[in-house]
């Protein structure tokens, strides 16, 4: 059944019926129908039972609003930097995109389950977060050691959210862009407000999660993900 409760059954049934029985019934179709096709059509239904991040065909998927999913899957990461400020399912899908992605876990045990999996092209570091002092130095003593080359994509998505965003801009390249999930809270907003910086929220659902919440891209002067050469794909054709 496609959107709007159409396709071939739904225009069979508004030749047959009577518009004042065909009105009530597509619209009682639309309601229940759209709920169950977006959860089937984004993994939703999946990551939920999975309690993972998942596409629906069973690919990670990062835990970012699925606004904010659909925006960058249609983007070019080739021969892109990406920086994570915690990791999981989201390594795992950068490093399907990107030439190097490079994940800052606090969780010790997180840390060894990501490392049995991940792929070559992620270097992976444990770091714990001191929740105590906030200190973020021995985060800055593994970047600075990184290479000369900035990031073009960090993500802040980790703990001590405010102090890593603060951080990020030290690493982001010109054109490149922050990503801040949950940027609703962890003090995202009061960090970024004063800074000479633009802004994009992306609300929306998430895999696997009830409430809305919002992911933000964050960036400069001008970003390579807002290149107004980059298609407009159709959702309902392309493939995952």
């Amino acid at each position: 059944m496609s959107r709007n409760f159409e396709g071939k059954l739904g225009a069979a049934l508004r030749r047959l019926l009577p518009a004042a029985i065909w009105g009530p019934m597509r619209a009682a179709g639309t309601a229940v129908l759209t709920p169950i096709r977006f959860s089937l059509a984004t993994g939703h239904w999946r990551s939920s039972i999975a309690t993972n991040a998942l596409s629906a065909q069973g690919a990670p998927l990062p835990w970012y609003t699925y606004p904010a999913i659909d925006f960058l899957a249609q983007r070019n990461f080739t021969d892109r930097r990406v920086l994570e400020f915690g990791g999981g399912q989201s390594t795992s899908w950068w490093a399907q995109r990107a030439s190097q992605v490079v994940t800052i876990e606090e969780d010790q045990a997180w840390y060894e389950n990501l490392k049995a999996r991940v792929s070559g092209n992620v270097e992976l570091h444990h770091v714990p977060a001191d929740l105590k002092t906030r200190d973020v130095s021995a985060i800055r003593d593994i970047l600075d050691n990184c290479g000369k080359e900035r990031f073009d994509v960090i993500v802040v998505d980790g703990h001590l959210r405010r102090e890593a965003a603060a951080m990020a801009f030290d690493y982001l390249g010109p054109d490149g862009a922050l990503i801040l999930d949950n940027a609703e809270g962890y003090g995202f907003y009061d960090e970024i407000r004063s800074r000479t910086c633009r802004r994009v929220d992306f609300y929306g659902f998430a895999p696997g999660v009830s409430k809305r919440h919002c992911t933000s891209l964050v960036f400069l002067d001008k970003c390579f993900l807002l290149d107004p050469e980059a298609p407009i794909v159709n959702l309902e054709t392309a493939t995952d």
